[in-house]
């Protein structure tokens, strides 16, 4: 294509598509050797059980998948003590998230979320121009309920909260989220993407108020992050006008089958658990030792405040230089931080010994 053509088609972009960056470019495949701690995922294999649900279920890949999520949502409300009209199944959940912007925001409207948290949040308030507000959270990681209910955020049409939330890792007690659901008359989005590596879960607030919107992902504890399985708990109002903006068939027969058979078998997960939050203590005290400080997390991941001398964009960067890979964040407040997964035993033991190798060398 020609300039003048590039300059033409690109002159016909919406006015929202001009202000995206253009992405730079991919970075190189990763090798075999490299320590990949950036995306909270878990890396862990599938049970052999639900492994042989998603074998059989490509045989049918020439077929579309279920119309509707009909048998995964049956099966995610039998499991979760809903009715299957409160649950939506998605693409992941980022999808759902992406359904809530388009259906309660117009062009002028305002969000609110609790900063930091989840970065997409920001690009999804662009897309639909809306303003975006972001509300500190309250002294020791508290949630700031008046900020939310009449500073601020008080004109917002729906409030966005990750409990335990990213990337700080850190968790608000239900009760106290409940206080502020039961004084809001808005829609309360709650993300629990890291909930099962946390002491407790909103789900009981989904048949007691209608305002409650919860999201969860099989993506970090049920490590299906490549497969996109991902659900949305509400009142059947509004999980029914959800459901009708999907795209049509937006799963896939392989998720699908793997959704469901986590679901009958979630048990066969409780010692992947049980092990990232105990590998996530060692890692925090071993960090603790090389100079660091990890923030306290529910997730399956720490925020950890680097040494002095060099900031977060620096670590990443040394780190990086060594193949292990982790996640920083350039927004006020976390240039100072680096965010690490909690991976297999090896693949931390690498960090540490990495980490140790960097600070003993001459900078």
């Amino acid at each position: 294509m020609s300039d003048a053509r590039l300059l033409s088609a690109l002159s016909s972009l919406s006015h929202v598509a001009k202000q995206l960056e253009v992405p730079p470019p991919a970075l190189p495949a990763l090798g075999a050797t490299c320590v990949k701690l950036n995306m909270n995922e878990n890396p862990f294999p599938l049970p052999p059980v639900v492994k042989k649900s998603a074998t059989a279920a490509f045989e049918r890949h020439y077929l579309y998948p279920e119309d509707d999520n009909v048998g995964l949502r049956e099966a995610a409300a039998s499991a979760y003590g809903l009715s299957a009209d409160q649950v939506i199944a998605g693409n992941g959940s980022s999808e759902l998230l992406g359904l809530i912007y388009k259906a309660f925001l117009a062009p002028g409207d305002a969000v609110a979320m609790i900063s930091p948290g989840f970065s997409f949040n920001r690009k999804l308030a662009m897309l639909h121009e809306a303003q975006f507000l972001e509300i500190g959270w309250g002294q020791d990681h508290s949630l700031p309920t008046q900020q939310l209910l009449s500073g601020p955020a008080r004109d917002a049409k729906f409030i966005v909260l990750a409990n335990p939330n990213n990337p700080t890792g850190t968790f608000i007690a239900i009760a106290e989220i409940e206080r502020l659901v039961a004084q809001s008359d808005r829609l309360i989005v709650l993300d629990e993407a890291y909930v099962d590596f946390a002491p407790d879960n909103g789900l009981r607030l989904v048949n007691r108020y209608p305002n409650v919107l919860l999201l969860r992902t099989f993506s970090k504890s049920y490590a299906t992050a490549g497969l996109r399985i991902g659900f949305g708990f509400g009142h059947p109002e509004l999980i029914g006008r959800l459901r009708t903006m999907q795209n049509l068939f937006n799963m896939n027969v392989i998720g699908h089958a793997v959704g469901m058979s986590i679901i009958e078998h979630r048990d066969a997960f409780e010692e992947n658990h049980q092990y990232v939050v105990r590998e996530r203590e060692l890692t925090s005290v071993a960090l603790s030792a090389l100079g660091f400080t990890a923030l306290p997390s529910h997730a399956n991941f720490l925020l950890a405040r680097v040494p002095e001398g060099h900031d977060g964009a620096w670590w990443q960067a040394a780190l990086q230089r060594q193949n292990v890979l982790v996640a920083f964040f350039p927004e006020s407040g976390l240039e100072n931080f680096i965010r690490i997964s909690i991976g297999t035993e090896r693949q931390m033991d690498a960090l540490l010994s990495t980490v140790s190798d960097i600070l003993s060398s001459p900078n």
